[in-house]
């Protein structure tokens, strides 16, 4: 695991980009010359989440500034029933490498990559590593570390001994932030109360691209006592920013450093950090790989703390005072001193 997470270490990629770009299905060039043509299909909600999907955007516009080429874009439709059909449209059109943005893509993601052996495929959170597919990566996170950083910041800084939790959807890549978030808070303050609610059910895509159920969600946890929400909802998270916002309390984004993607300085003032989850950084290692041939089909490549494929965002200054305690659970860690639970 360790020797796989050292391939993403590297430079850090361009900020995380916004756009109004949401089609369900038209493809959009970036061009900057050369041959090299990615292939880019994106979770619910596409670019301009200010989150994961705009995360794993700046990964290919950086290997794009690198090495050239361009990039297609393609999003879900509204019930995201056609992820196949985008991977197949970006395979059958050359794209290579093809890369498609969150779990959901699992099944659909193996079915089609099997389809194409002479496309080299990667996928965002979740494994390939049992499928047999010798052409394809898959690019995953050790999110239960950064989150336990998440949640003894929560903890550390919360002053009514009462913190919250909202998922985007109710399902194990998304348990293992919670549990991560909750074993930090608790091991930073014993006592601590987590409220954790999640905006839809496994299954039910629709709680990442929620921003009004989020922020009902959020106000929930806000008006029963928590001072402080960690979401982990795609872009449903704009909602409980906005719940924060009115409620004069505090949020931690995710994946992104949501301070910097936010707009509205009234929301930039309540993410307190973020738990970083470095897409940008393992969508950008990745291609690197692919142009110098040294991609190992078959395999995953698992980012975490050691590599800073995770981590807590200090941009704002607000978690300035407690950085030295983050640090020292960080390095435990690191060094196996704590070991952090996961869903599974």
């Amino acid at each position: 695991m360790k020797a796989a997470a050292l391939l993403l270490a590297g430079s850090m990629a361009l900020a995380a980009c916004a756009s109004d770009e949401k089609s369900g299905g038209s493809a959009s060039g970036n061009s900057s010359g050369g041959d090299l043509k990615i292939g880019l299909a994106y979770d619910t909600g596409g670019r301009g989440d200010r989150s994961f999907n705009d995360s794993a955007y700046a990964g290919v516009e950086a290997a794009i500034k690198d090495h050239g080429g361009k990039v297609s874009e393609l999003s879900p439709n509204a019930d995201a029933s056609n992820r196949a059909d985008l991977l197949t449209q970006l395979a059958d059109q050359g794209y290579n490498p093809v890369i498609a943005v969150g779990f959901a893509y699992g099944a659909d993601f193996a079915k089609v990559a099997a389809q194409y052996p002479n496309t080299t495929f990667a996928i965002v959170d979740s494994s390939v590593a049992d499928t047999g597919l010798k052409n394809a990566t898959g690019l995953l996170f050790a999110a239960n570390e950064g989150s336990y950083l998440a949640g003894v910041a929560a903890a550390l800084k919360s002053t009514t001994q009462h913190i919250g939790f909202v998922g985007g959807v109710d399902t194990g890549l998304i348990h293992n932030f919670q549990v991560g978030y909750e074993a930090g808070a608790k091991a930073a303050k014993p006592g601590i109360k987590v409220d954790t609610q999640y905006i839809s059910p496994e299954g039910d895509f629709s709680g990442f691209n929620d921003p009004a159920k989020g922020q009902i969600v959020a106000q929930g946890i806000y008006d029963a006592g928590a001072d402080i929400v960690f979401q982990v909802a795609g872009g449903s998270g704009l909602g409980v920013s906005q719940a924060a916002a009115a409620s004069n309390k505090r949020a931690i984004g995710v994946d992104s450093d949501q301070y910097k993607t936010v707009d509205d300085p009234a929301l930039q003032a309540v993410i307190m950090t973020s738990m970083l989850k470095r897409v940008d950084n393992s969508v950008q290692a990745f291609i690197d790989s692919f142009t110098k041939g040294k991609v190992e089909g078959g395999k995953d490549v698992i980012s975490d703390l050691s590599t800073d494929g995770v981590g807590l965002a200090t941009t704002g200054g607000f978690i300035d005072d407690i950085k030295g305690q983050i640090d020292d659970y960080r390095q435990k860690i690191i060094d196996g001193t704590i070991k952090v639970p996961t869903a599974s």
